[in-house]
């Protein structure tokens, strides 16, 4: 879930935008509480205000049944303070100012997968957030992910980000393709999907003389492929860095890059500029890569335009982008409170509500094969059952995530900036803007 700038756009893999996201997923839904889990119990009834720091939406706010008021029902003591930031940047730079400074930071603080790893390099400025009443609730990557070398786990997982192909029907028909989503799932490949075979299917939408480019973005392309990949930037081993000398780095930007500039298959937008929002209204593409949570973003930019669909299928088998964490700060007044309401906040039961809400998928076992999850269905994406689909991507997704280091943010940031240069700004070749990132990755160390 998640919004960035196009400068910070390395950052984006979670969280979708508040200016994005004005409207809600269609299926809406209402705040369950889960009165009897023992994780809920606070520490004492003394009367006190946690404050809960999310960037741009988590789903915990939905007008028609918020899961703060629902908590504060259930603990009349205490008092939620939403602290919200536009982007995930805003927050990582939030955080990292006031966990350096020992002050200032909220009772709980939510963190984007992509800048976990930095943190964990300083894992004792968090509570410990290890529960054997909330053991076996998540995926087992998803609390690995958060867990320390010592088996410290920082964060409690919030969502996941498996990914489906969204697409025009409409605009699929004009080009004559299907558009059946079962038929375009084949068409894309079906459990055998690959990337050269998205291309391809790109051509042929170009050949329907449409004149309307088939993907939004280099940059997010080239997200959903290194998404996929092991080790993209550095050594698990011992966190060095690697990119600038990985063939397959290489290979996945130029093959990208190639289909944007040689193919023309690119709308030659940056993912969260306005004209890249704006192109949702005027027939700017017919395909994007969507995580649940951007299927709230397409909806709320798209308002009014008929004709999205999504497949359930994904070049390469399956892609995760984003998912977030809560985390308690060690630094906070209130840790054992702040401590209960995360567990809540996370808790199955919660993590369907904020899906139905804002599309956020959750990350928990229950969760996945929990009817309410499975029924439901999106009214704007054709009726599409978006529960069921999810589920199916999540399901296919690797049991141990690709490896992100403590310099991953800052590599995948350098990459987009050289993408962006040749996709959108066109100031600089493929082989030019190559050299320029690998000049920014040496400057790293």
């Amino acid at each position: 879930m998640r919004k960035t700038t196009r400068k910070m756009w390395a950052a984006a893999a979670g969280v979708t935008g508040i200016a994005l996201l004005a409207t809600a997923c269609s299926s809406g839904g209402s705040a369950t509480p889960a009165a009897t889990d023992k994780a809920t119990t606070a520490a004492s009834t003394e009367k006190i205000t946690l404050k809960v720091a999310t960037f741009n939406e988590f789903g915990y706010d939905d007008p028609a049944g918020s899961l703060y008021d629902a908590y504060t029902k259930l603990h009349p003591n205490i008092t939620i303070e939403p602290v919200k930031a536009a982007t995930s940047n805003e927050a990582r730079d939030n955080m990292n100012t006031r966990l350096a400074a020992g002050s200032g930071l909220s009772d709980i603080e939510a963190i984007e997968v992509d800048w976990l790893p930095e943190l964990l390099q300083y894992s004792d400025k968090f509570v410990d957030l290890n529960s054997d009443e909330t053991k076996g609730r998540w995926l087992d990557y998803k609390v690995s992910q958060a867990t320390d070398s010592t088996g410290r786990l920082i964060g409690y997982g919030t969502d996941i980000g498996p990914e489906v192909i969204a697409y025009r029907s409409d605009l699929f028909k004009a080009a004559g393709l299907p558009t059946d989503r079962a038929e375009v799932a084949a068409l894309f490949g079906g459990k055998d999907a690959t990337w050269d075979k998205y291309f391809a299917v790109g051509k042929q939408f170009a050949a329907g003389g449409t004149n309307v480019p088939f993907f939004d973005s280099a940059g997010a392309i080239y997200q959903g492929m290194i998404n996929q990949v092991t080790d993209a930037y550095e050594n698990p081993a011992d966190n060095t860095i690697t990119a600038k000398d990985s063939a397959q780095v290489k290979d996945i930007y130029t093959k990208v890059l190639t289909a944007s500039t040689t193919d023309n298959l690119s709308a030659h937008l940056g993912q969260w500029s306005d004209d890249w929002a704006a192109a949702f209204q005027n027939n700017g593409f017919a395909t994007m890569l969507a995580p649940g949570w951007m299927l709230g973003v397409i909806e709320g930019n798209a308002k009014g335009v008929s004709g999205w669909d999504v497949a359930d299928v994904f070049p390469g088998g399956a892609g995760n982008w984003g998912g977030s964490f809560l985390t308690v700060p060690a630094q906070g007044a209130h840790p054992e409170e702040a401590k209960a309401l995360a567990a809540w906040l996370t808790a199955p039961e919660q993590q369907i509500t904020a899906f139905k809400y804002k599309g956020t998928f959750p990350s928990q076992v229950k969760a996945l094969s929990s009817p309410d999850l499975l029924g439901v269905k999106n009214a704007f994406f054709n009726n599409a059952p978006t529960g069921e689909i999810l589920a199916n991507r999540a399901k296919a997704l690797p049991a141990t995530p690709p490896f992100k280091g403590p310099n991953y943010f800052a590599i995948n940031d350098a990459m987009q900036q050289a993408i962006s240069r040749v996709d959108v700004d066109k100031t600089d070749d493929i082989a030019t803007s190559w050299t320029k990132f690998t000049d920014a990755v040496s400057a790293l160390g």
